[in-house]
């Protein structure tokens, strides 16, 4: 199972000029491997593109993609991580989901679908990450 980003996702419904084709190659290839999943995050995140629910949840359907549930110590382990970075000196606002998204990867053991590469090692550095080379 590939748990995948957001943006991966957005560049799909959006078709980003940029980042649409490489984003579908690698939901395709990901495809191959085996399943293809989100989190609630990731979910939320998504459906301010879409007016209805049932819009939302057709794209998942035909793109193959399952909503799992973040485990329990995921939860745990973002909250930590977010410690952390405030710790350091984080000031940024958005991050939240983004360990929520890092930390269910780190825990299941799945490897993440994303082009957010930078946040993902530096708090996450044993996910393995499905990225564009940097």
């Amino acid at each position: 199972m590939t748990l995948v980003d957001t943006n991966v996702l957005l560049d799909l419904v959006t078709d980003d000029p940029v980042w649409a084709d490489w984003s579908i190659r690698q939901l395709d290839i990901a495809a191959i491997k085996g399943p293809l999943a989100i989190n609630g995050v990731v979910y939320a995140e998504l459906s301010v593109r879409f007016e209805r629910i049932e819009a939302l949840e057709k794209v998942l359907a035909e793109s193959g993609i399952a909503l799992e549930e973040i485990p329990r110590a995921a939860l745990f382990l973002a909250g930590k991580a977010f410690q952390r970075y405030r710790s350091a000196g984080g000031i940024r606002n958005g991050v939240l989901p983004d360990f929520f998204i890092g930390a269910h990867a780190a825990v299941a053991g799945l490897p993440l679908l994303t082009r957010d590469v930078q946040r993902y090692r530096t708090h996450f550095p044993s996910i393995n990450l499905i990225a564009p080379q940097t």
